[in-house]
């Protein structure tokens, strides 16, 4: 049996009972029994174990299980999991054999444990974004998994001093990076200052110790100007908290008063930011009023207090926090006013309920979940259901998995208003196709359209705090690739992608269809070789991509026919080196020269049909890749482009260099354009389009037009068989009524 020896050392018995004294949730009997079955397994499990200070490995995991029973007052099951949390890890001990001495819902929690601190080896992986991209996954399952990982952390902080300079720096950083932010968004306030204070000191030592002795000198000063002075009255200071007092009583509130001491590594942050000495960082100190209130009356209350003290000092209205009506996600409710204080100086003064602030102490899940052993709550779900928004996709790389997680979880919020007066937050920056997809996936996949505040304004529309947003759907509407260049919330991003994902596998399901068929007018099987070319050729590099641009026609008839032509001309050649100078198979060869039809030439970006003559130097043959050469006495000259003179030409006379093409006259599409001049009508540009569309063996690639007080100009880029079809749609064009002059360019 793993527990069946339940005497411990002396010293071991005497921290156990400290643990289990000073938890901040009251246990029973049979619960600290759990506890000291827990302990016996892991000190068993780590006998023999030291850590770098050369103390027992036990007193670690006891640390980390004193910070979840005292300072986040979680339950039984969670102080046991932190005694265990190593022990899977570092020891022969297996899950089941915790299940079996402890039970599953610890063995559960210690799994998710054990799975976070298992990384993947792969070198393409950062080490501290994929621990923070499982452990953050871990959430589906148990948030308790998550406050216990934050816990070892901090004592691992705590007894940093005996690593290595480069060790320090590797854990304090990824301190500040991940777990500092991440107590700061589940409600650990002052586990999350205490990280930051720890990492500052660990990586600039000189900075942090300066600020302190800073700090802490005028601390000694502030509480001097609160005692009594010589004329018997007390300091400013004091008389601004006596003033309180004294107003507060007079109401019959009851309440207790609090100092707040703002942290180093803020302080630092400030005076970097703002680029200010230390002085004039005013809110150093706050003052914190708790008072006793039923949750029917919190609200009451905290406003009646607000209202004394602003009778009394003047508050400042841009830095005045609601966070009763509009609670943080993490579940933080307070109010924060900043006022004029003694000597002129800013003070903060927070305002919440002994509920409040057992929540701001301790944490929102732990308070909720595991001190009242209460089923699901609505509020308690509130900062988790943000967080399920930001797993949607977890199979991405880590990286990127981290940085949207920081980018939209850590964010600031607005609070935006649904037609029916519903209150929504979201992240500040937030547009309203972000919107659209924060209320549902379905209504943001639907979306064609937006009013905020009654009038109809872009998808990309950034919203502000107090905007009434109202989404318009439609059935007929898909999510298009520009939709992410203007939404920033990772629910919306992932959404979308996924929705162009799924329509992307149908159009190009769809695609290889058309391809097959295409391919078949040529007698050309599709299979995985034929595939393989058509990527070589489109330089595309899935078969996928290949498909889909078939289905969209960015691979277009012409462009198929252009593989067909360059890759019937590569067989040629290659069944030309292969046989010699056999002349059954010459005249096979001839045959298939003479079915492909090439016999035209065509120079340059434009395609013209120009004089040319073959160079004698390589005899090049229609279907054989060739450019020109513009020579000084005989115009154009085609050599092969393996030519033995090719190399030379194209290094010293590169500006005389000319591309060339085969083509086959009879289907041949020549590129040319049209300029229109006119009447800017209402429909007119319709009608010129229409025109175009309508027009026999006519592509329209690009159109554009402009419109100056009336008057409309525009450029037509069209490809066309010949000049006879071209005149013709010249004609069409000029009887358009408001059509002042149709050209050729």
């Amino acid at each position: 049996m793993l527990v069946e020896d339940k005497i411990l050392p002396i010293e071991i018995n005497n921290l156990y009972k400290d643990l289990v004294e000073g938890s901040y949730q009251k246990l029973n009997e049979k619960e600290k029994e759990v506890i000291k079955d827990s302990l016996i397994i892991a000190y068993n499990a780590h006998d023999g174990q030291l850590r770098k200070s050369g103390e027992p490995y036990i007193y670690h995991p006891l640390g980390v299980a004193k910070i979840v029973g005292h300072n986040i007052g979680l339950d039984c099951d969670s102080i046991a999991a932190a005694i265990l949390h190593d022990v899977v890890e570092d020891t022969k001990l297996t899950i089941k054999d915790i299940n079996k001495g402890v039970g599953k819902n610890i063995g559960r929690i210690v799994d998710g444990l054990t799975k976070i601190s298992i990384l993947s080896k792969k070198k393409n992986h950062s080490v501290q974004a994929e621990n923070y991209r499982r452990m953050l996954l871990t959430l589906h399952n148990d948030i308790r998994v998550i406050l216990i990982k934050i816990a070892d952390r901090l004592h691992n902080m705590r007894t940093i001093q005996y690593l290595s300079d480069i060790k320090k720096e590797k854990i304090a950083s990824e301190s500040l990076y991940i777990y500092a932010p991440l107590a700061h968004r589940v409600g650990l306030f002052n586990i999350k200052d205490e990280l930051e204070d720890l990492s500052l000191e660990s990586i600039n030592p000189k900075i942090y110790k300066s600020i302190k002795d800073k700090f802490d000198k005028s601390q000694e000063n502030q509480e001097k100007s609160g005692k009594s002075g010589k004329s018997g009255k007390t300091g400013k200071s004091g008389s601004f908290k006596k003033l309180i007092i004294k107003n507060l009583d007079s109401q019959k509130i009851k309440y207790s008063i609090k100092g707040r001491n703002k942290s180093i590594y803020s302080i630092n942050n400030k005076m970097q930011k703002k680029n200010i000495p230390f002085n004039e960082v005013y809110d150093r100190f706050a003052i914190r009023i708790i008072y006793k209130s039923s949750k029917k009356d919190e609200k009451f209350i905290a406003w009646k207090i607000y209202s004394i003290i602003s009778d009394h000092f003047t508050p400042n209205p841009a830095r005045f926090k609601d966070w009763i009506t509009y609670p943080k996600v993490n579940g933080y409710e307070a109010l924060h006013l900043t006022v004029v204080g003694p000597e002129n100086r800013w003070v903060e003064i927070q305002i919440r309920s002994e509920r409040m602030d057992e929540i701001a102490e301790k944490g929102y899940a732990a308070h909720y979940n595991y001190k009242h052993g209460e089923t699901k709550q609505k509020e308690d779900d509130i900062w988790l259901n943000k967080l399920q928004d930001v797993l949607i996709d977890d199979t991405q790389h880590a990286i990127d998995f981290v940085e949207d997680f920081k980018l939209n979880f850590y964010s600031d919020e607005i609070y935006v208003f649904t037609p029916k007066g519903d209150l929504k937050s979201i992240k500040s920056g937030s547009t309203a196709l972000d919107f659209a997809f924060h209320v549902h996936t379905d209504i943001g996949i639907k979306t064609r359209g937006a009013r905020v505040n009654g009038k109809l304004v872009p998808l990309s529309h950034i919203l502000k705090s107090g905007d009434q947003v109202d989404i318009m759907t439609s059935e007929n509407v898909k999510p298009t690739l520009n939709w992410l260049d203007f939404v920033v919330t990772s629910k919306a991003k992932s959404k979308i992608k996924s929705s162009l994902n799924i329509e992307k596998k149908r159009i190009a399901i769809e695609g290889k269809q058309v391809l097959k068929r295409k391919l078949k007018q040529y007698k050309i099987k599709l299979d995985d070789k034929i595939s393989g070319y058509m990527m070589k050729f489109f330089k595309i590099n899935a078969s996928s991509d290949l498909f889909y641009d078939v289905g969209t026609g960015k691979i277009d008839n012409k462009q198929i026919k252009r593989f067909v032509s360059d890759y019937n001309s590569s067989f040629i050649g290659f069944i030309r080196r292969r046989i010699g100078s056999n002349n059954k198979k010459v005249d096979k060869i001839n045959e298939i020269e003479h079915s492909i039809k090439f016999d035209k030439l065509i120079f340059g970006k434009d395609q013209e049909l120009l004089k040319y003559s073959m160079a004698n130097c390589c005899e090049p043959i229609p279907g054989d890749p060739v450019f020109g050469f513009v020579s000084v006495n005989d115009g154009i000259k085609v050599h092969k482009k393996d030519c033995p003179n090719s190399i030379s030409l194209r290094s010293n006379y590169a500006y005389r260099i000319i591309s060339a093409k085969w083509i086959d006259s009879q289907s041949h599409e020549f590129n040319t354009k049209i300029s229109l001049t006119g009447i800017d009508d209402i429909g007119i540009i319709s009608q010129i389009a229409a025109t175009v569309s309508d027009s026999m063996n006519v592509n329209m690639n690009k159109l554009s037009f402009e419109s100056n007080d009336g008057v409309f100009t525009g450029t037509i880029s069209l490809e066309v068989k010949n000049k006879v079809i071209l005149n013709k749609l010249l004609k069409s064009l000029k009887k358009i009524d408001g059509i002042d002059n149709v050209s050729r360019n």
